[in-house]
């Protein structure tokens, strides 16, 4: 639980930063593309069910 006004950990520093590395790395691959590039994996599709999620 986080306190108001708190000054985040450095680990917490870290997760962000290495999150915005991730997005930007994927915005470069991606790029020109059409679709904006998904963070999170879709929830799978009924033409999915044949394929094998890890997760």
């Amino acid at each position: 639980m986080t306190r108001p006004h708190a000054r985040p950990s450095p680990e917490e520093i870290k997760e962000k930063k290495d999150l915005e590395d991730a997005l930007e790395e994927g915005l470069e691959e991606t790029f020109p593309g059409s679709d904006p590039v998904n963070v999170t994996q879709p929830a799978p599709s009924r033409d999915d069910g044949h394929v094998k999620r890890s997760g």
